[in-house]
């Protein structure tokens, strides 16, 4: 029986899992709308690198007038990182996970997080490709997990992808299009399928590209270019290839042509894998099809 009611839950208090480019990302936009926001990781150190990162954003908007110095001060205060994993999530409405992308972690943190969280509490994970449907196997209430797919740089990026999963509770995506309106972002839903739409749509172009530099088609910088300036996009697909992680988008690539019908679309070019073994992740590491 569920426990989620037909109401939408009023969410005050969150609990950010995992301190890296997402998850200080998703605190600090939390906490800048006004909500108690706890940031966890495995080492505390991680959880003061995550919370120094979100101090160096807020002064960076103070400094471009897009922050006031007293909104700054405001979300610092209501913000707590810690390596505390009961502390970090006890009493909150709802938890965010933004751990690597490999399922059984993912699982294994909603897990330990239902043990302690309300039966009502929201469990969405933030993962960017994986099934909603397998993370919420084995949580109890799996009515109550749903993908929050945010998109980096978090403060920054307006879009809030929604993924329903197949046990998710319609109250569930009611709460989570009411806060992605209270964090400023747009919010789209769609269905539990492999690569959603963000990730599935963005991949495929992003794989192209690396397989017409693979070629000698273009330079990187031209077709980064021809999309920016022919397309529209903000970005070249190498480029933000670059931000997101070569290692991060080889991952996605195996996962979605092993579980797409059409699963050729994204198989790994060789330039890919090449780049990946030799340590060229992008910005991460210094060198990817740039350098950083």
């Amino acid at each position: 029986m569920s426990l989620i009611h037909d109401e939408p839950l009023t969410i005050s208090r969150v609990a950010v899992l995992g301190a890296g480019t997402m998850g200080h990302g998703i605190a600090q936009v939390c906490a800048s709308a006004g909500l108690e926001t706890r940031l966890y990781d495995l080492h505390q150190a991680l959880c003061e690198a995550g919370l120094e990162k979100i101090r160096d954003n807020l002064q960076k908007g103070v400094a471009k007038g897009k922050v006031r110095e007293e909104e700054r001060d405001a979300a610092l205060a209501r913000l707590t990182a810690t390596a505390d994993f009961d502390a970090a999530v006890s009493g909150a409405e709802l938890v965010v996970e933004a751990a690597p992308e490999r399922l059984e972690l993912k699982q294994a943190l909603f897990k330990a997080a239902a043990a302690i969280v309300a039966p009502t509490a929201i469990l969405a994970t933030n993962t960017s490709s994986l099934s909603i449907g397998s993370i919420a196997a084995g949580v109890p209430g799996p009515e109550r997990v749903i993908g929050a797919h945010f998109f980096n740089p978090v403060h920054i990026m307006k879009l809030l992808e929604i993924v329903v999963g197949p046990a998710t509770a319609p109250a569930v995506v009611a709460s989570l299009r009411a806060l992605a309106l209270r964090l400023g972002k747009d919010a789209i839903t769609v269905k539990d399928s492999p690569g959603f739409a963000t990730s599935r749509l963005g991949l495929v172009i992003g794989l192209e590209a690396i397989r017409m530099v693979e070629e000698g088609v273009a330079s990187a910088e031209d077709i980064d270019k021809a999309m920016v300036l022919g397309y529209g996009f903000p970005m070249g697909p190498l480029r933000l290839t670059d931000l997101v992680g070569l290692d991060v988008r080889l991952s996605i690539a195996e996962y979605l042509s092993e579980h797409l019908a059409l699963g050729a679309h994204f198989r790994p070019p060789a330039l890919l894998r090449e780049m990946v073994a030799a340590g060229r992740l992008g910005k991460k590491s210094g060198r990817g099809f740039y350098e950083w």
